[in-house]
């Protein structure tokens, strides 16, 4: 037979999607996947519900339903204090995971460059082998996550095509600050290199800490593709409704790689979701609090356990190390935790391409119960792993 794609061979399947499947066999409280336990606001399942009974069940536009678009277009100018041209600079998606692949395919070309700041979302290294990048990682060093400028313009000096920005962070939890964003700017205008950001946490952010937008930057909008969904914002995960903005040269191309990726996405949830585009402020405002709530009570809730953790500065993850309970690994670690004392997490090193071996992620996306009842679990995580090195 012949061979198969040798990319393949270079990544490996989702390991936070592994995981999962895991904690299903065990019956674990899952706090590996980031998706809610909970329900998305009423007036959008009143919306689809209405939607479905309707008429719309045939293509939208490839790039998106007309309707949809000028209603991320309002939205997303708001936010970014960016005037957006629904007609011109956006391209709707199934979920980010596409318009982040469409991004890189289109400014990318085989052997190109890529820098990737490392802990980072899993996709990313993969988006870049299956574009024909080479991925350059910059380290974001914990427990405060941080860059060194001089690491990071030494990799930019490599003849870098593009940066990938996750702002609020996957899975550090980092809001980047303005100050770290303008060095950024700063060095990718130097070097001419392009910045294909992944913002799906753009409304979950704790003061006092501020998402600001990169495209907003002063000279930034021009080299910047903006992605993002609708799956964090709404608790839609499973509708896989994403959008990159960016100016009209690169959505050109961009639509072109989409159209032969996915054609488009579903019609009847576009038409749904623009109820929840034209939500007022109250709702993010609500949102940011709703969060707030649950890291303040999971954050507790580790405390009193007495597990070592970084504080989130945005979305919904914290990473905690596991130092003291002597694994030979995180992936060890989280295999016997799942069936030990039946709580799912993330091995940090799925994120890391240095070998840290010591840290998991785990998501606060639950329902008040649900984290009260891994919290109750979690107790007993100490002693467990005590007596299994004795």
């Amino acid at each position: 037979m012949p061979e198969l794609n040798k990319k393949i061979d270079k990544f490996s399947d989702s390991v936070i999607r592994r995981m999962t499947r895991i904690a299903n066999k065990y019956d674990a409280v899952n706090l590996s996947q980031g998706f809610p336990d909970f329900d998305p606001p009423a007036e959008l399942k009143e919306a689809l519900k209405d939607v479905a009974g309707g008429s719309i069940h045939q293509y939208a536009v490839t790039w998106g339903a007309a309707n949809f678009r000028e209603a991320l277009a309002k939205k997303q100018s708001d936010f970014m204090g960016i005037d957006i041209d629904p007609e011109k600079e956006i391209v709707v998606t199934c979920g980010s995971t596409e318009a982040m692949m469409a991004a890189m395919m289109t400014v990318c070309s085989p052997g190109d460059k890529v820098v990737v700041f490392s802990p980072f979302y899993e996709n990313y290294a993969a988006d870049a082998i299956l574009s024909g990048a080479d991925p350059i990682y910059v380290n974001l060093n914990p427990p405060e996550f941080d860059f060194d400028p001089e690491e990071l313009e030494e990799a930019l000096q490599q003849g870098v095509k593009a940066l990938i920005l996750c702002n609020p962070s996957n899975p550090s939890g980092k809001v980047f600050s303005r100050s770290e964003l303008e060095t950024i700017a700063e060095l990718v205008d130097k070097y001419d290199v392009f910045v294909i950001t992944d913002e799906v946490y753009e409304h979950i952010v704790y003061p006092p800490n501020e998402h600001l937008y990169f495209a907003s930057l002063p000279g930034m909008f021009e080299r910047t593709i903006s992605c993002s969904s609708l799956s964090k914002t709404y608790s839609i995960t499973g509708w896989r409704l994403g959008y990159l903005i960016a100016p009209e040269k690169i959505i050109d191309g961009a639509r072109q790689i989409h159209d032969f990726l996915t054609v488009g996405a579903a019609a009847p949830l576009q038409e749904a979701a623009v109820t929840a585009l034209n939500f007022d402020k109250k709702y993010y405002q609500e949102l940011e609090k709703k969060y707030g709530k649950k890291r303040k009570l999971f954050l507790r809730g580790l405390d009193q356990i007495g597990l070592n953790y970084t504080k989130p500065q945005g979305a919904y993850y914290v990473m905690v190390d596991i130092s003291e309970f002597n694994f030979k690994d995180d992936l060890e670690f989280c295999k016997w935790m799942i069936k030990e004392v039946g709580v799912a997490a993330v091995p940090g090193s799925s994120f890391f391409k240095r070998n840290i071996k010591h840290l998991v992620r785990f998501h606060f996306a639950k329902k008040d119960e649900t984290l009260k009842k891994a919290l109750e679990r979690l107790e007993k995580l100490p002693k467990k792993a005590k007596k299994r090195n004795n």
